[in-house]
């Protein structure tokens, strides 16, 4: 079994829609083997988003993913990595296909109402930043 992150991001917390997200999750053979709802530090998201530190967005993006809570979750099952994304939807929710994640959820392109991993090896690195070993079941 594939696990992956996901992040119910503060636009979609402050939605009060995080039951209606997780729903889709489980509903597509999702399991949530772990979840916790943290307030990010700036600290923390310059780390966990420091690939896009050099990206014009970053400083919106940092501002944005503290702005409120969020929701962490891994998810398993089989492609567990593509399954999510395809869940997710594009990330401009203007372009999302309908019935996906963001274009039920998401307000723009930066509030965008979730995170996924793009890959196994990023899923690897993402679960480890938010989780230790004995907080997955």
């Amino acid at each position: 079994m594939e696990q992956t992150l996901s992040i119910i991001k503060p636009d979609a917390v402050k939605k009060n829609v995080i039951g209606k997200i997780i729903s889709r999750f489980e509903e597509n053979a999702l399991r949530i083997v772990a979840l916790k709802k943290v307030f990010l530090s700036k600290n923390d998201a310059q780390k966990f988003y420091a690939i896009h530190k050099d990206r014009p967005f970053f400083n919106d993006l940092i501002s944005f993913m503290t702005s409120g809570p969020v929701v962490v979750l891994v998810l398993e099952g089989e492609n567990a990595v593509v399954k999510n994304r395809d869940l997710m939807g594009a990330t401009n929710p203007k372009e999302a296909k309908t019935g996906t994640i963001r274009a039920d959820f998401a307000e723009s392109i930066e509030a965008n109402a979730v995170h996924g991993s793009d890959s196994k090896e990023n899923a690897a690195v993402e679960i480890a930043f938010f989780f230790s070993k004995r907080e997955i079941f």
